[in-house]
């Protein structure tokens, strides 16, 4: 399996909000010291999808606890990146300890997702890596703290993603994501297929258009990126995808919406 450009296992993000007209920009710059990653598609921006289903308590105890700013607090998530049996499906653990990222992650094929969905572990012949110690811990992890709060599938999100890697390590990697969109999934359905999604950030097609731009390393901070931030005046900024489109979406309505919710049921 070739080397997982987005995997860093202890990690900084750094998030910026920018137009899509200065985005073109910062792209150029960006280009003179990484390479557009293996999944990078044509122009004009050189993206490709992902779908992520993010899983909550009834309560949205995960979505509160990123609100509230908690210190040490974590992300539930099962990342894809369309319908073909091909590609895999990752389970994901990521975490938040101050500044730091630090994220988990477990291929799965597709074929064998339905049950691992609803709460089975995998067995080797489903796992991108069965003989891999660390995914198998994650996997073991991801369904430690789902049980543990009782989460399941809350909010699918969706946008495409423009990636740039370091083709020799993995401790620098640049995404530029565009046409963020969110809408409620109580199924545990993995698909591509989002009804009446709230778009958060545009379609990425006018000038005016927002795009999240993420600066992402391990270890020491780039000279490079300091001389980016200062040539283009970035000024870092939240973008957290799950919980502010969740915000977006329906904000604080969300917990009542439930409670009615399992009335009904």
């Amino acid at each position: 399996m070739a080397q997982d450009h987005t995997l860093m296992s202890s990690r900084y993000e750094l998030k910026y909000l920018i137009p899509q007209r200065l985005a073109v920009r910062v792209r150029a710059f960006v280009r003179q010291h990484l390479e557009l990653d293996e999944f990078g598609g044509g122009p004009p921006n050189y993206d490709y999808p992902i779908h992520s289903l993010y899983l909550d308590t009834h309560d949205w105890k995960i979505y509160w606890r990123t609100i509230n700013s908690d210190k040490n607090r974590y992300k539930l998530r099962i990342r894809y990146y369309n319908e073909s049996d091909k590609t895999p499906v990752f389970w994901e653990v990521k975490r938040r300890m101050k500044d730091i990222i630090l994220k988990q992650r477990c291929g799965i094929w597709r074929f064998g997702t339905d049950h691992v969905v609803n709460g089975q572990l995998p067995t080797p012949l489903e796992m991108c890596a069965p003989h891999d110690p660390v995914e198998l811990k994650a996997i073991q992890e991801f369904f430690h703290l789902q049980y543990d709060i009782g989460a399941v599938g809350k909010m699918h999100v969706a946008y495409e993603r423009e990636a740039y890697v370091n083709g020799r390590n993995n401790e620098v990697r640049v995404t530029f994501d565009r046409h963020v969109r969110v809408a409620t999934r109580f199924d545990q359905s993995l698909t591509t297929q989002m009804k009446k999604p709230f778009v958060c950030t545009g379609t990425g097609k006018n000038s005016d258009d927002l795009v999240i731009l993420e600066l992402k390393y391990s270890g020491r901070f780039p000279d490079w990126y300091r001389e980016l931030v200062q040539t283009f005046n970035l000024v870092q900024g939240g973008a957290a995808k799950y919980a502010e489109g969740t915000t977006m979406y329906a904000g604080r309505e969300l917990a009542a919406i439930d409670v009615i919710r399992n009335m009904v049921l």
